[in-house]
């Protein structure tokens, strides 16, 4: 039986960090039908401070991949907390990363990565991975990566 996505962020010891809160006037989260949509996310650490800097400048694709990962584990602190729950989502539909980096930075794909690793780590490989754009540009606050999804929920 397939485990639940609570489970398999439980089994892999994952720490989220405190939901933020709009900082402008939007909804964090949106549910159409059985869609279910999320703002831009950045990543926010566990004391809620925000991972900052700019790939190609002060910090490395690495850098940037592992606050790309940080940005899912905000995005699904901020599903629990706004939605109730991960096990209403079915699957991962669709993904734009955005990376604040230099004109030269072309590793966009790679920095994204981060981001959806882990989202197939929690919803597996066949529900984790939807389609996706990954692009660069400047990011408000000088956070290195932003990313907004587009989620199935299961129907009740």
């Amino acid at each position: 039986m397939k485990k639940k996505p609570s489970e398999i962020v439980k089994a892999l010891n994952l720490q989220f960090p405190p939901a933020p809160a709009p900082v402008g006037v939007y909804r964090p989260i949106l549910v159409v039908d059985n869609f279910l949509y999320v703002s831009g996310q950045g990543p926010v650490q566990q004391d809620g401070s925000l991972m900052i800097g700019r790939a190609g400048d002060d910090i490395t694709a690495e850098q940037a991949k592992i606050a790309a990962r940080q940005v899912g584990l905000t995005m699904l602190s901020t599903i629990q907390t706004h939605f109730g729950s991960l096990d209403k989502v079915k699957r991962v539909v669709k993904v734009l990363g955005m990376v604040n980096c230099t004109p030269d930075f072309g590793k966009h794909p790679y920095v994204v990565n981060g981001f959806s690793e882990l989202m197939a780590d929690v919803f597996g490989k066949e529900h984790g991975i939807g389609v996706r754009s990954a692009v660069g540009m400047m990011l408000p606050d000088n956070i290195p990566v932003e990313v907004e999804a587009m989620f199935e929920l299961h129907k009740s």
